[in-house]
């Protein structure tokens, strides 16, 4: 379950993101969450986020809605690459 939805992730960010090769995807799980972070260049950070946050928190809608009852949940976290 959890390739999917990396993979749902992967898809929805490389579709806004320009530097496509510098993204890290890391996937860290803590008791009944998985939590992904998102690791973008800080010129990326923009298009991926979306105007007041309408791309991230449509992410974060799908991930939820693709999560079955009864799995552990999923988050994702859009950081800055450092």
């Amino acid at each position: 379950m959890e390739e999917n939805i990396l993979k749902l992730v992967k898809y929805v960010v490389e579709t806004f993101a320009e530097k496509k090769d510098v993204i890290e995807y890391v996937p860290e799980e803590k008791e009944n969450v998985i939590e992904i972070c998102v690791y973008l260049d800080s010129g990326d950070m923009g298009k991926v986020i979306g105007k007041q946050g309408k791309i991230a928190k449509a992410l974060r809608t799908l991930v939820g809605a693709t999560t079955p009852r009864g799995a552990k949940r999923y988050t994702v976290e859009i950081k800055e690459k450092v």
